[in-house]
């Protein structure tokens, strides 16, 4: 999606704070949409220090975590019968601007609700202000976060983005990360008959592990107030499994700590997911997201080949964690049909885009991105 200003150009009038329209680049995964943002942003005439290239799910961390630091600075009133309302919203936005004003997104994508509920007043203010705004999407703006908790109150930012943005598609019907060669030996598949991909797993960590100046030993980050060990790292490596990353309760700011951590990721056992264990496919989604963002290498053992990881079926039970949100929020079993959350739509059409990274992250080319010392 590219925001463009209507009024004034980037040369002519770099100076002057105006509306924006925002074209949505929407092209199917492979298309090239990245790289045509890429490609704005380093060729616009903004000052690097005023332009920020990012991922949505990184920048929507950051504004949480602004919100809650903006939230410990008010005074507590002891002895009111209700607490003064407060929308910390605009001094968010004036920290953005104050140190930026044109924002490149990936993959704007909203899947969750505490994001959801606060994108109308956050980019209310930053279009106010004359932030300029240029991403990626694979879904046009009417069906961003569709079928989402409490999406009648989403519905108000879409109709902000019309109101500001012109839509355009540019799908070319290609993915082009499958043109892309020549590819690495990085995805195992377990086979009962040929080979042990631990032993090559294994073999691949010691020789990326003599490269570094460290040992292999467990390692803990502190984050957002808890502690996170992985039981294998060396350096800049971190050998680990579905289950230690996937399995357990992680989100997008522990992956964006491994990718600011960690070169190369070692990734193994990653089983076939079907819509049984949505929660874990989910963060499979943001894990391979956030790597692929920041140019992580990942070498991963499978059950099945990358283009068969995920099986969506017509119908399925619903798991424990299911039942317990229906029960939280008094939602009953029938009225869930059409619910991304329970169905897993979100998750079969973020696969399309997963498969695609996938192919990409096995070529040499995608290796040479970050360093080209492992190769």
């Amino acid at each position: 999606m590219i925001n463009i200003p209507t009024n004034c150009s980037f040369c002519r009038n770099k100076h002057k704070r105006c509306h924006v329209q925002y074209a949505d680049m929407r092209i199917f995964s492979g298309g090239g949409k990245t790289m045509l943002m890429d490609m704005f942003f380093i060729q616009s005439c903004v000052p690097i220090e005023k332009k920020l290239r990012i991922h949505f799910h990184s920048f929507m961390l950051d504004v949480h975590n602004k919100i809650h630091e903006i939230k410990k600075t008010i005074p507590k009133i002891y002895g009111a019968r209700k607490p003064t309302p407060f929308d910390p919203l605009p001094l968010v936005a004036d920290a953005i601007c104050e140190r930026l004003w044109l924002l490149c997104f990936d993959e704007f994508q909203v899947t969750d609700i505490a994001d959801a509920m606060i994108l109308k007043s956050l980019f209310t203010e930053l279009f106010k202000r004359g932030v300029v705004m240029v991403t990626t999407s694979n879904r046009p703006p009417e069906d961003l976060y569709k079928h989402g908790l409490q999406r009648v109150n989403f519905l108000p930012f879409i109709a902000i983005l019309k109101e500001h943005c012109e839509s355009v598609s540019m799908d070319t019907g290609i993915d082009y990360r499958f043109l892309h060669g020549p590819t690495m030996q990085t995805y195992f598949v377990r086979d009962r008959w040929e080979r042990d991909v631990d032993v090559e797993l294994n073999a691949i960590f010691k020789r990326l592990a003599s490269e570094q100046n460290d040992i292999a030993r467990p390692r803990t980050y502190r984050i957002k107030g808890r502690d996170v060990t992985f039981r294998k790292t060396c350096g800049h490596i971190l050998d680990t499994t579905f289950d230690e990353l996937c399995a357990r309760a992680l989100g997008a700011a522990d992956y964006l700590q491994i990718s600011q951590s960690f070169d190369v990721v070692l990734l193994r056992d990653i089983p076939k997911m079907t819509l049984s264990i949505k929660p874990a496919a989910r963060r499979f989604i943001t894990l391979i997201d956030t790597l692929y963002d920041n140019k992580v290498r990942l070498v991963c053992s499978a059950d099945v080949p990358h283009v068969q990881l995920f099986e969506a079926s017509d119908s399925i039970d619903d798991d424990i964690e299911d039942r317990k949100l229906m029960d939280d929020l008094g939602i009953r079993r029938h009225e869930t049909s059409k619910l991304s959350l329970f169905t897993g739509a979100e998750e079969v059409f973020a696969f399309t885009r997963v498969v695609s990274r996938l192919q990409q992250m096995q070529t040499e080319d995608y290796w040479k991105l970050r360093d080209s010392k492992y190769l």
